[in-house]
């Protein structure tokens, strides 16, 4: 059977198992998209809603890697920070704050000892200046160094490290440094307008509004900071995210270059487990070369300088569910499938 036959199959059979509606996936190399697909619905209540290639996604956690990530190295490559920089170091504010004495490195490897849960309306309200500066002085849950624990708050924290630095908001910040230098010019963060919302594949049944988030992000996190923050927000469309990843592949001369890549797709966490990279981290054996990184809502993006190969797998689970046992299964026959 042909890889495409085989792809189509294991992707049609989440959909027909409701696992999601629909998929959009793909993979390629430094050059070229190799193979394409779409399966099943955006929107199982509209039977005419068939998936498609420019179908609008909420991205979910895959916004710590194309505005976060890419955006903290190109603040790297610049050398405004060092990955063992302390925060107190960057942000002197934070001298007197358990915050400070962690470093850039640690919180791209999730070895901070920052909090991992915490509702931040409770603790902090619905003032955006009020939130950033309750997470900047919040306690430590462990040493940093002590543990690889992943957790949303490490690229909150970076996103608030990166707009202060710059004097810019993360969104314009992602805009004018990776994402249209890059021609990324369908990823944004939400909400978004009415005519993108309509082209948006629907996430979690929401019972304040009683209906299917489109067009504003899932995460409650970037609802509560307006939409835009280091945890989610981004909404992007497979066409987007393969010109990110083919830049990885292929670094030209804009946004972050092959250093950062370089320095990104090793272990970091020498001694602690799981292995993590900056952000991104082992998909399988770290000897197998491929990273990848996760959204929440269902989605994912693998990437593999060594095999010149990149892939991208976009689905709305979250219509259904929040099980992620049977996605889990699928992601990894497709990585396999696309790599080995």
């Amino acid at each position: 059977m042909a890889l495409h036959d085989e792809i189509t199959q294991l992707l049609e059979g989440g959909v027909r198992d409701q696992v999601y509606p629909g998929a959009v996936w793909g993979f390629g190399d430094a050059e070229s998209i190799l193979d394409v697909g779409v399966c099943g619905l955006a929107d199982p209540a509209d039977p005419a809603s068939a998936m498609r290639p420019d179908t609008v996604f909420d991205v979910a956690s895959l916004t710590k890697i194309v505005a976060v990530w890419a955006g903290i190295g190109s603040l790297w490559e610049e050398q405004r920070l060092r990955l063992d920089d302390a925060m107190s170091a960057l942000l002197p504010e934070l001298a007197d704050y358990p915050l400070g004495q962690v470093t850039v490195r640690q919180l791209l490897t999730h070895t901070a000892g920052v909090p991992l849960r915490a509702n931040l309306r409770a603790l902090y309200g619905t003032d955006r200046r009020a939130i950033e500066d309750g997470v900047l002085r919040e306690t430590l849950h462990r040493p940093p160094g002590e543990a690889v624990e992943y957790t949303d708050r490490a690229a909150l924290i970076l996103g608030f490290l990166a707009e202060r630095l710059t004097g810019t908001s993360l969104d314009r910040l992602a805009g004018a440094r990776i994402w249209h230098p890059l021609g990324m010019h369908g990823t944004r963060f939400g909400p978004l307008p009415q005519s993108e919302a309509a082209r948006c594949a629907p996430t979690e049944h929401d019972e304040a509004t009683g209906a299917h988030l489109r067009g504003v992000a899932h995460d409650f996190s970037a609802r509560l900071l307006g939409g835009v923050c280091g945890i989610a927000g981004v909404f992007s469309t497979f066409g987007d995210l393969t010109r990110f990843q083919r830049h990885m592949l292929a670094p030209g001369t804009t946004g972050f270059g092959a250093a950062w890549i370089a320095e990104s797709l090793q272990v970091h966490t020498a001694g602690l487990a799981p292995p993590r990279g900056l952000f991104w981290y082992p998909a399988g054996s770290a000897d197998d070369h491929v990273y990848v990184h996760y959204g929440f809502t269902g989605t994912g993006m693998w990437i593999s300088p060594k095999r010149d190969r990149w892939a991208v797998l976009l689905t709305n689970k979250l219509y259904y569910s929040r099980e992620r046992g049977p996605l889990m299964a699928i992601r990894n026959a497709f990585r396999t499938l696309v790599f080995d």
